[in-house]
């Protein structure tokens, strides 16, 4: 069955998303179809809003409508500790915790040779950049415990050593290959907890 041009558009463009297949994308724009005007203009409104809305936070490259993120510039939290991740997906896993009151620092992305993605494409050197004008103490190192994340770690504590810093990674109540996005608040919760000096 020969399908329109503009539900063949929207289903393209739905399996660009991350994990969406192409018969998901079907799905979901048949489902749109279903939906008032209304509703539709919802849904493109909240994108344009995003999009809009939307900046990168000028020190610790989380997601804000400020130039400050909510963490950065917020006076109570604690500027001596710094948490590390890969994207800022993964800070809401981290804050549900209620067990983390540091900073963050996203680095956009891990290492990846196999892709030609190297350290260079991360924002590594404007956290070197931070801990040289900071009061930093201690540096929490939350990448995924798989083998892009291993060794995008394992970079950083090299970076790192020069700076008279205590260096934590989380404890292994990660499972092995998981993404921190995926899992559960008690699993991060106790890996926080229970981190250990990395190096």
């Amino acid at each position: 069955m020969s399908q329109p041009k503009s539900l063949k558009n929207l289903v393209q463009e739905f399996s660009k998303l991350p994990g969406v297949g192409p018969r998901t994308a079907t799905r979901y724009a048949f489902f749109l179809l279903r939906k008032s005007q209304s509703e539709a203009e919802l849904l493109s409104d909240a994108i344009l809003e995003l999009k809009r809305e939307t900046k990168i936070c000028k020190n610790c490259f989380n997601v804000s409508e400020a130039d400050l993120c909510e963490f950065c510039s917020n006076p109570k939290r604690d500027r001596s500790i710094i948490c590390i991740v890969e994207e800022a997906i993964n800070i809401p896993v981290i804050e549900n915790t209620k067990k983390f009151n540091g900073l963050y620092h996203v680095l956009g992305g891990t290492i990846k040779p196999h892709e030609g993605s190297g350290p260079e494409k991360l924002n590594i050197e404007q956290l070197i950049e931070r801990i040289k004008k900071s009061e930093v103490k201690e540096i929490i190192i939350a990448t995924n415990p798989n083998i892009e994340g291993e060794t995008t770690a394992m970079y950083l504590l090299k970076r790192l050593k020069e700076f008279d810093l205590k260096i934590t990674h989380l404890a292994r109540g990660l499972s092995t290959g998981s993404d921190l996005e995926y899992a559960d608040e008690m699993t991060v919760s106790h890996a926080l907890e229970e981190r250990k000096e990395f190096g």
